[in-house]
């Protein structure tokens, strides 16, 4: 099984006219939705607060969060975003999915809308 990526546009909640798309990697072991600062800054994107990370290695980072739009799949969330470093991965995480109704199937690597969400 391999990598799934999807296509998202990160939208400024206060002028969804100013957007940036990317691929994001689908990370179900991740909370919030990650994108390179420089990117979310470009679209009026601000850090709100800063929270703290365990990586997979076990260290600790802190890293600024935000709020935005994300657009993928035909849907539209409300979603955390991290500020990460220059080059970083974007992550598409699992809050993410799970607001826009979705779960991932790993053996097709895309995902699959829910028929329904529980309320």
């Amino acid at each position: 099984m391999g990598a799934t990526y999807v296509d998202v546009t990160v939208r400024n909640p206060a002028d969804l006219d100013r957007s940036w798309t990317g691929s994001f990697l689908v990370d179900t072991g991740t909370f919030d939705s990650m994108a390179p600062s420089s990117v979310l800054e470009a679209i009026g994107l601000e850090p709100v607060s800063s929270r703290e990370y365990e990586l997979a290695d076990g260290s600790i980072v802190t890293y600024g969060i935000g709020v935005a739009v994300l657009e993928f799949e035909g849907v539209l969330i409300g979603n955390t975003v991290v500020f990460g470093e220059e080059g970083v991965e974007s992550l598409l995480a699992v809050t993410a999915l799970e607001s826009g109704g979705f779960k991932v199937d790993p053996r097709r690597e895309e995902l699959k809308r829910l028929p329904t969400m529980r309320l």
